[in-house]
Order: structure tokens, then sequence, then C-alpha cells
């Protein structure tokens, strides 16, 4: 009987393990247009590129191997939940107490980092009995994390406006000055949605941050009273999941995509499945608003929660989603979760070029359609080093069938 085993690690083993100042060589990578190269990395950046064995090397170079792997840009992870993240077989009520809320955050964020995503975002909700404990504990697990993967994080207030809002827009202000980054919430919760979104969109602009907002966008008038109030802010609106605007009538949904371009906003879809702050299992119409002229980009969404008990965090499920449900192509949808996901969450651009930062993932495979349907062993590199490793080794008994000579994913050939 077949037998498939996968293992994953943090910190890889000699010769991978690297410092900041060693030169990281991978040989022989495949491209997405086909080359086979050399990728020189050094202080964090791509230092050079050529035909495979043309890159000099020297005493404090380290070589990786990357026969038989597809070398990419990493993905980034847009829209997680880090705080309730891994709580859906909790026995009895879950646990908020802030070393469990760290624990969780830091195990969900690796499982991320090892699918290959070296930045995530993650919403974070404060006020009610918690108060910015779970904020505490996400900063927390952040710091932590450094070296290995960026984590930011958004502060999610439940009400803003009326009496109760009060005292929720004095816990957003606090939470901005402990280290969010970003302003978030879901204003289609608040009794107010638009002075909901007024309230961020004010205290956005006093710390200079982005906005990240979670909508359903079912409803086309506050669509446009969102989308008009957004425009212009800088550095930017992000809306997700916006499952609502599949169910609108044509007409409507083009005319909301044709809004939310035109004031630059994001849209976050989540084709793996809903998060805590979506009422809704519906996907954005991704191809609608694409062609609208939207950034669109795809997160992962809850990660074994209550929303998602099988959500899996991976920004290749994403994008083989995007391809195979939507009808996107690998490279678009692939872009989605790396380009333009690094693009919503403020990063610099990656290629596989000189000059450019070096976060990185090799898929086994030599084409980017093979790697999303079958992305088993992977290697990250975030800043120059090699920070996980994930091995799949797959196994048969012996059969006529397996002595033919067919490409299959193993141990790489001496």
């Amino acid at each position: 009987m077949p037998d498939s085993r996968a293992q994953s690690s943090l910190v890889p083993s000699p010769p991978s393990a690297t410092t900041d100042s060693t030169v990281l060589l991978l040989s022989g990578a495949r491209l997405t247009d086909g080359r086979t190269v050399d990728v020189r990395l050094g202080g964090g950046r791509i230092e050079a590129v050529g035909t495979a064995g043309s890159l000099a090397t020297g005493a404090a170079t380290t070589r990786v191997d990357l026969r038989g792997y597809l070398l990419l840009p990493a993905p980034a992870e847009p829209h997680a939940h880090g705080d309730t993240a891994l709580t859906a077989d909790c026995d009895g009520p879950v646990s908020n107490d802030p070393e469990e809320v760290q624990r969780r955050t830091t195990e969900a964020a690796l499982l991320q980092l090892g699918h290959g995503a070296t930045a995530l975002r993650s919403h974070v909700h404060i006020g009610d009995a918690q108060g910015l404990d779970a904020l505490t504990a996400v900063l927390g697990a952040g710091r932590s994390l450094c070296g290995l993967t960026e984590l930011t994080t958004v502060a999610m207030p439940r009400v803003l406006t009326g009496v109760a809002g009060a005292d929720g827009l004095a816990l957003l202000r606090d939470a901005m000055k402990m280290g969010a980054t970003v302003v978030g919430g879901c204003p289609d919760a608040d009794p107010d949605p638009t002075g909901y979104v007024e309230a961020v969109l004010e205290l956005a602009a006093e710390f200079g941050c982005p906005v990240d907002l979670h909508t359903d966008a079912g409803d086309p008038a506050r669509l446009a009273r969102l989308a008009a109030m957004a425009g212009g802010l800088r550095p930017g609106v992000t809306l997700g999941p916006c499952g609502g605007l599949g169910r609108l009538p044509a007409g409507a949904a083009a005319r909301s995509a044709e809004r939310l371009a035109a004031a630059g906003v994001t849209v976050v879809c989540l084709p793996q499945g809903r998060c805590g702050g979506a009422e809704q299992r519906d996907t954005a119409p991704v191809r609608l608003l694409r062609s609208a002229g939207v950034r669109v980009t795809a997160g992962s969404g809850a990660i074994r929660d209550v929303s998602n008990p099988v959500g899996r965090g991976d920004p290749l499920e994403s994008a083989y989603l995007l391809a195979s449900r939507y009808g996107l192509s690998p490279e678009d949808a692939y872009d989605m979760v790396s380009t333009s996901a690094r693009a919503a969450l403020g990063l610099p651009a990656v290629r596989v070029e000189a000059g450019f930062p070096a976060e990185l993932l090799a898929v086994r495979g030599d084409r980017l359609a093979g790697a999303l349907s079958l992305a088993y062993s992977r290697i990250v590199v975030h800043r120059g080093r090699v920070v996980a490793r994930t091995s799949a080794v797959r196994e048969y008994c012996n059969s006529a069938a397996v002595a033919l000579d067919l490409p299959r994913q193993g141990r790489a050939q001496p």
C-alpha cells in the first residue's frame, strides 16, 4: 500500500543553516521561464543570478542544491487570525490567557512559514473582556519570530460608535500606541457602519497607518460610501473578504468594482474558507474585480478555528483554488499570493533578479502549474537565510508500475 510521509522543521540541519554574514548559493534551481540557474544571496538580498555553475564561490559560501526545484518569490499572508488559530479542537471554552494566545499565534505563524509565507498580517480582536491582552500576546509572538518571518498586527475593535464606541475608540488608540501597525475592524457589526468607517479612517490618518477592514460588501450603497471615504487615503485601504459582491446582480457588482478601483482599495479574498469576521462563505468575484482594475490578493483566513476547522493557512492552496475553481492562470493565481500580497502589505517587490530582497520559496517541480497541484517539498528563504524546510517522501510497495521511469517527488538524486 502507498505510504506518504512528510517532515517539517524550522531550523534546518547543516549545511543549510546560515547567518546573515554568510553567502548562500542556491544551485541548479529552475525558474518559471524555464532557465536553470544559480542564485547567490548575501546581506539579505539577491546578489547575482547566473547560469548553473557560473557563479564564483568563496570559503564563506554555503551551497543549497535546488536541482529538481522551482524557485519563486516567496508568498505573503495578507489575512490571518493568529489569536484564534488552532482552537477548533479545544475541549471547553477557548482560553484567552495571553501565554496561550502567544503560543497559538506562534505555532500558526510557523505553520504558515513552513508553507512559504515570509510575511504575515494577523487581525487581532481588542475590547470586551480581553481588552488588549490578545494584542499584547500577538505582538510578543511577532518579536519572538523576528528573523524567521515578519508578523504585523491589525487591531480589531468591536464597536466604535455611540456610547459604547467611546471606549472602543480609546482602546483602539491605545492599541496603535502599543505597536499595532494597521487599523482594522468590522463595520458591518456596528450599529452605524458609516460612523465606524469614519472613526477608523480618522484614526488611521492620525497615526499615518494603513486600514484593513472586514466587510461582506453585500450592500452596494454602503460599499459606495466606504469607497468614497477611503479614496486617496495613504498608505491605503484593504477590504476583505467581500464575498457579498459575488451575490449581487452583475451590473451592481461591476459598478461596485469600478468604485473600488477608482478609490485605490485593495480586496483580499479568502478562497480557503471564511474567517471569524465573515458571516458567509462566498468568495469575492476575483475575475470581475481584476478586470475592473482592483488589486486583488488572497489570504488564508481562519486556521483551524470554529470558522474553518480545516483551515490550512497555505498560500499555495489559495493559488491552487484560484486556478482550479475560479479560472485564473497559474501565473495570475500565484501573483495574488506573492507579488500582489506583498504590495498589499506595503512590502517591496520580489523578483529572482539581482538587487531584490532574498525572500524566496523553492518548491519541488519544474512548472508552476505542477507546483500548485503537488507542492509537498519546500525550502523557504527569508532575509537570505534558509528558515524552513519541508521534505516529502512517497514510497510504494513493489509493483511493475513502480518500475516504470515515472516522475516522482522524493529524495533528491545524488
